[in-house]
């Protein structure tokens, strides 16, 4: 069947953009010939030839207003015509009711048709209550293992690249301190996609029946407007299993166990944080003050390292095996997490616990068919018993004692380890932490630090830690002492990078690194490096996971603290001097907004 499809929005962009090529695709689906006419700023008005205007046998029109639409030319023939907002959610219903619903065009009908279309969108923004250009058609959350600079970055440079393409667009933030600006069950409702730029796993039960584009923080921070146009595009609706977070195929971002992995490690962050401060306080009153049995030092000492410490390897495993198997995998996660903690197996033995855990727990959800009588008790009996039962037995009798002897040996290299393997060993943690400003290989090296503080082994972290810091704070040295080379924006995010990387946010650094990554990221792995190697032999130890300089105010949460201070000026003095030498003129930045 020949079929004429005009589109048209009020702004003539993205809408009208969008709306065509979605129902011109929708249309050769069902082995129509479609005629698209957009009405678009960037498209010529298409002039209709008598041929093709004789040809058609229906015609379709999604537009408001219905001014633009030129109904004019389509009198005496079959025309249907309707909000541009109801051919976008789901294009293949909307041609099918206008199929069913196209009616001969007079011309002393195009008035009335164009009161109702009206009546009709008023009606539609009353009820959503507001304007309908008020209503979102993009949903999306963001999430980073840390939750404090991906998190906030990624959902600014969404909610711009959205505005950009004419799409409103709503962005829920699940930080460090929970979700902010969260998504009303009536937005999730009117949105036409939902795009989950996370990088831990996040409950997507809610957004059931949407269709949904999964990618990384770090993606939609550095290229927001290829992850709106490829999730408008490609984004699907997932299946029950996989909303169940049952780790179905996924478009876009796919989850694997690097992703399973950090949405352990985000979960048990903040123990690690809370639990390393609670230690250094009970040193307030004395490095050894917390073994006099009923003193303050005691106390702090036994809910940090007694209780906080000691639930750190349990939430990791507990957090990986939820990730892969939703909550029937939280039981076996973290009684394979204790055991490996008890075992002393350490964190690498909570990782194998957590996988061990959540993929016993996803196997017996998807392979095991029970009668249906007896269904209901699977996630609640049979996945937690049989689950912990495999989990356990494993780590006690085939993981626990090779592991531990492992993390044994780990430890005692650590700590026996010559100047020469402390600083090779800095030099690579820090240059590892500069490489990709908090991509998969910062993420790896800050795992592996977090992961040392439960074996007690804190020059590592320290030394991570760091490193971190000098990215963000070399490009703010570098935009002030080479100011004639930076343009006024370059200067602006300088200044909001100097602050990120005192707070240890290496993410500062990547408006710098995106425009200039063949001199940026070398000299932040060298500046890095020199960090990491200086940290290491002065034998900095941290007791705190994250917090930048502030960290310092606390006392003994380093026991070195000068020289700590100096290794980290001295790595952001070679980063800033560095690249303040070899940066070429002026070069316009694309500034990121931090929150």
């Amino acid at each position: 069947m020949n079929v004429i499809i005009v589109t048209a929005c009020p702004s003539g962009m993205a809408t009208s953009f969008l709306a065509a090529r979605r129902l011109e695709q929708a249309a050769r689906r069902r082995d129509w010939e479609p005629l698209i006419d957009m009405r678009s700023q960037f498209e010529r008005e298409l002039v209709l030839s008598d041929a093709q205007l004789a040809a058609a046998e229906l015609v379709i029109v999604a537009a408001s207003p219905l001014t633009s639409a030129g109904l004019e030319r389509f009198v005496g023939k079959r025309v249907h015509v309707a909000p541009i907002e109801e051919a976008l959610p789901d294009p293949a219903a909307f041609l099918a009711n206008a199929e069913a619903r196209a009616r001969v065009l007079e011309a002393k009908d195009i008035a009335d048709v164009a009161a109702t279309l009206s009546t009709t969108v008023s009606g539609t923004a009353s009820a959503a209550g507001g304007d309908v250009a008020h209503t979102p058609s993009i949903v999306a959350v963001t999430a980073c293992p840390t939750g404090v600079a991906h998190t906030f970055m990624a959902a600014e440079a969404l909610s711009e690249a959205g505005r950009a393409l004419g799409y409103p667009t709503r962005v829920e933030t699940q930080g460090s301190v929970g979700a902010q600006d969260a998504l009303t069950e009536a937005e999730i409702a009117a949105a036409e996609v939902v795009i989950l730029a996370c990088d831990i796993e996040v409950d997507p039960t809610r957004f059931a029946g949407k269709r949904i584009w999964r990618t990384s923080t770090g993606t939609a921070l550095k290229k927001p407007r290829d992850t709106i146009e490829q999730a408008l595009e490609g984004a699907e609706v997932e299946s029950a299993t996989a909303a169940g977070g049952q780790g179905g195929q996924q478009k876009g971002e796919k989850r694997g166990p690097y992703k399973h992995l950090l949405t352990g490690v985000s979960f048990m962050l903040p123990m690690v944080v809370a639990g390393g401060l609670m230690i250094a306080l009970s040193f307030v009153f004395g490095i050894k003050a917390f073994e006099e049995e009923g003193t303050l030092a005691a106390a702090l000492m036994q809910i940090g390292g007694g209780s906080a410490f000691k639930l750190m390897i349990p939430v990791l495993a507990g957090y990986i095996a939820y990730s892969i198997a939703d909550r029937p995998g939280i039981t076996p996660g973290m009684i394979g997490g204790w055991l490996a903690a008890t075992l002393d197996a350490g964190f690498l033995g909570g990782i194998i616990a957590g996988f061990l855990a959540g993929y016993s727990a996803l196997g017996l959800s998807r392979f095991v068919k029970l009668p249906q009588s007896i269904e209901s008790l699977k996630p609640i009996l049979i996945i937690p018993l049989v689950a912990s039962m495999v989990t356990g037995l494993v780590m006690i009798y085939v993981v626990g004692t090779p592991v531990a002897g492992l993390m044994t040996a780990l430890t005692e290299f650590l700590e026996s380890m010559g100047s020469a393997n402390a600083v090779l060993l800095g030099v690579l943690l820090g240059a590892m932490m500069c490489f990709d400003l908090g991509g998969p290989v910062n993420k790896a090296a800050y795992a592996f630090g977090v992961g040392l503080l439960a074996s007690e082994t804190y020059a590592p972290m320290a030394a991570i830690m760091a490193a971190g810091m000098v990215p963000a704070l070399g490009m703010g040295l570098a935009s002030f002492i080479a100011r004639s080379k930076f343009a006024e924006p370059e200067r602006e995010a300088g200044k909001a990078s100097f602050i990120l990387g005192l707070c240890f946010i290496s993410e500062g650094a990547i408006p710098f690194a995106a425009k200039d990554p063949l001199r940026v990221i070398p000299v932040c792995m060298v500046g890095g490096a020199v960090t990491g190697a200086l940290s290491m032999l002065v034998g900095a130890k941290l007791l705190a996971p994250h917090g930048g300089l502030f960290v310092l105010l606390i006392p003994n949460a380093i026991n070195v603290p000068l020289m700590y201070l100096g290794a980290i000026v001295a790595g952001t003095l070679v980063t800033g001097i560095g690249y303040a030498l070899i940066k070429k003129g002026a070069q316009q930045v694309e500034t990121v907004a931090a929150t």
